[in-house]
């Protein structure tokens, strides 16, 4: 059986009344928000900042911010190569463990 899901974002500001045409990101105080917002209010908050990103400057990497490490996910990724190559099965000694390997790992364990 086939299936459609058809996701509908709707307008942040207008709490859904509104089907919203985008998503805007922007970050304040180091911290990164999204907000979903129809065309109207995305014009709002793009003239409203622009006076403040005529003065501004670029902050490097600022783009993406980077994901923390899960606390143990190195230990983790340990196991699984020593799980790995004790049951022959190839691995490098760095770098990303591929995802069949680790669903096998987790599967035995």
């Amino acid at each position: 059986m086939a299936q459609k899901v058809q996701v509908v974002l709707l307008c942040d500001v207008d709490n859904g009344d509104t089907d919203a045409q985008e998503t805007l990101k922007f970050s304040l105080d180091g911290n990164a928000y999204e907000i979903d917002v129809c065309a109207r209010h995305a014009q709002q908050i793009q003239d409203a900042l622009q006076p403040f990103v005529a003065h501004a400057r670029k902050a490097a990497g600022a783009s993406a911010p980077r994901r923390a490490r899960a606390p143990g996910a190195r230990r983790q990724t340990a196991s699984i190569r020593s799980w790995a190559k004790d049951h022959r099965i190839t691995v490098n000694d760095r770098g990303r463990i591929p995802a069949s390997v680790v669903k096998d790992y987790e599967a035995a364990h």
